[in-house]
């Protein structure tokens, strides 16, 4: 049995959920995001929330329990209040700059990294060392936030390169003498 998956996901006022065919769509505040739903999986909307049962007793069905329910969750938070993720950029001479629809990394290579802002996503860089990015698709905007960090994960010896604001960069020490 699916902890997560028993409790119906709440929709708050001001956002609309429906099923139309295999698909369920959510409006909101901030726009409007679509699931596919899944065929082992029985969904419903009432009024206090969206409720995600399995359709039938097989053990597929009940693996993607609490993970369809999840998605909705997603769902129903992106067009509210949105998801954001912060990087953080360590090392000498290593920035940042959002220009319109285009992030420009400058990380040492002999050449600036641009990089494309798909739709959807909004990229900010309050100062050269940080990039915020926020959307209200949380897999585009981890998606994108990964492909950043790619291009310079960081390194255990000075821990330069490019992280997750939060996330601990294991240090190893250097050569003994």
């Amino acid at each position: 049995m699916s902890r997560i998956g028993k409790k119906a996901v709440p929709v708050p006022a001001g956002v609309t959920a429906n099923i139309a065919g295999r698909e369920l769509s959510v409006k909101g505040p901030k726009g409007t995001l679509t699931l596919p739903l899944a065929d082992d999986i029985a969904y419903e909307v009432t009024d206090g929330g969206i409720s995600v049962q399995p359709a039938n007793d097989t053990k597929r069905a009940r693996a993607f329990w609490g993970m369809q329910r999840t998605l909705v969750q997603n769902l129903v938070t992106g067009v509210t209040t949105g998801f954001t993720k912060k990087l953080l950029i360590t090392g000498v001479g290593y920035r940042a700059a959002a220009q319109g629809k285009n992030l420009k990394l400058q990380l040492g290579y002999s050449h600036d990294v641009n990089i494309d802002v798909p739709e959807g996503i909004e990229i900010k860089t309050p100062d050269q060392t940080t990039i915020e990015i926020s959307g209200i698709d949380k897999q585009k905007v981890g998606q994108i936030a990964a492909e950043i960090r790619r291009w310079r994960k960081p390194e255990p010896y000075k821990g330069k390169g490019i992280k997750y604001d939060g996330e601990f960069i294991f240090r190893k020490e250097g050569k003994k003498k």
